[in-house]
């Protein structure tokens, strides 16, 4: 199969490029990690990000906030999941 035929049945299949599928995979890996607590920069180089700042420019553009902040306020949501409420508990 050419590449271009590749890239074509890959679009047609994912609505993305073989190239923003890879980062998209990338970022969601990077998120994940983040929520593990390990801090952006770390994440962003695990993943294979060279530069924080690129790693950071990207993944506000893909999740519409910052890594850190967006880490943070996803533990909060899961920590809050966590919990059971005091009504629910068997006696």
């Amino acid at each position: 199969m050419s590449a271009a035929t590749f890239h074509r049945r890959f679009r047609a299949a994912t609505a993305m490029s073989p190239l923003q599928y890879q980062k998209a995979l990338r970022l969601q890996e990077a998120r994940r990690r983040l929520i593990a607590d390990a801090d952006a920069s770390g994440a962003a180089y695990a993943v294979g990000y060279e530069s924080a700042s690129q790693f950071s420019r990207e993944y506000t553009r893909m999740f519409g906030t910052p890594p850190a902040r967006d880490a943070a306020r996803l533990r909060a949501v899961m920590s809050k999941s966590a919990e059971v409420p005091e009504n629910s508990r068997s006696c």
